[in-house]
């Protein structure tokens, strides 16, 4: 599917865009597994075009509801460590409560190498202040990026893993009192298999031919550099992926549902909502193995259960 047919093809659905560069709200639509295949066709060719999409008072879906449309846009694959809710394939939480607070940027699960193409999050448990999600176009960072970094950025490739430091990264006062067990135990499923995967920092968009950023949270560092060079080299990049001008911001109401294109953004759940309670769902569609622009594939390096979960475990 080329960026031309996504744009013939929303002619289908009244569509909002809410930058000029990512974001866009759809009204008029009842998310549902019922829905006409023109009709899935034309969210998929407006995902592409936007990165994300959002529909709001979804209020009607239910956790089955919202799988059953999942596999409408693709085949759902669960969690590769954390468990699905009960009575469920699929279905991730993501409850404050009890860990799920990701304030840090990221695209979902890219310590596998067949990361997610898209996820479908849904508004359950909303606080009143606060709690937005904010994204990132990884596709229009790379065009902003100077002649020469796009040159040195289509030649790294970054180690990524599940394995990354929370204190620095997800934390953000976000452990209180009664919350503090129960972020442990999430963690420590996070982790309960160890990953390690190498991913192209440039990747090919199987679907717009566009050239998109693998950056975010889960990198521990860049292949062939030192750790403090790495260091700086991510702060460049990732900088131009957050910026003011590359992203847009969702106020969340309980029933919104956001999809977005895992393969060309990142995002953040913004953490300011203090001992509110806050629960999102989501549902991930299967991804593909990245390709560099000089063809080369992602390889996960590492996959081994974490002896320390199985003894616990036990």
């Amino acid at each position: 599917m080329t960026l031309s047919l996504a744009a013939s093809n929303e002619l289908e659905l009244d569509i909002h865009p809410v930058t000029g560069r990512i974001g866009a709200e759809i009204h008029g639509v009842r998310l549902s597994s019922e829905l006409e295949p023109a009709t899935i066709d034309a969210i998929r060719a407006a995902l592409l075009r936007h990165k994300v999409i959002f529909f709001r008072d979804q209020t009607h879906l239910t956790d089955s509801e919202q799988e059953a449309f999942a596999k409408r846009l693709g085949n759902p694959v669960s969690h590769p460590t954390v468990p699905v809710i009960d009575g469920t394939d699929y279905l991730l939480e993501l409850d404050s409560h009890r860990g799920g607070r990701a304030n840090s940027w990221h695209t979902d699960v890219t310590f596998v190498d067949d990361y997610p193409q898209a996820s479908i999050l849904r508004g359950v448990t909303i606080p009143d202040v606060g709690g937005d999600t904010v994204w990132a176009n990884t596709a229009t960072a790379y065009q902003d990026l100077p002649p020469a970094l796009q040159a040195l950025a289509e030649q790294l490739w970054a180690v990524h893993s599940n394995e990354y430091d929370y204190a620095n990264h997800a934390n953000g006062g976000g452990e209180r009192g009664r919350d503090v067990e129960a972020v442990k135990r999430y963690r420590e499923q996070f982790v309960s298999t160890r990953y390690e995967t190498e991913h192209p920092v440039v990747r090919v968009h199987p679907e717009t031919g566009e050239r998109t950023l693998i950056l975010g949270h889960f990198i521990k560092h860049f292949i062939g550099v030192t750790p403090s060079a790495s260091a700086h080299l991510f702060e460049l990049l990732q900088g131009y992926v957050t910026r003011l001008e590359n992203i847009v911001r969702w106020r969340w109401r309980a029933g919104d549902v956001a999809i977005w294109d895992n393969r060309a953004t990142q995002h953040y759940a913004v953490n300011d909502y203090g001992d509110a309670h806050r629960v999102v769902r989501r549902v991930t569609i299967a991804g593909d193995v990245p390709v560099s622009v000089d063809g080369r594939r992602s390889v996960t390096r590492r996959r081994e259960q974490n002896p320390a979960f199985a003894t616990r475990a036990a």
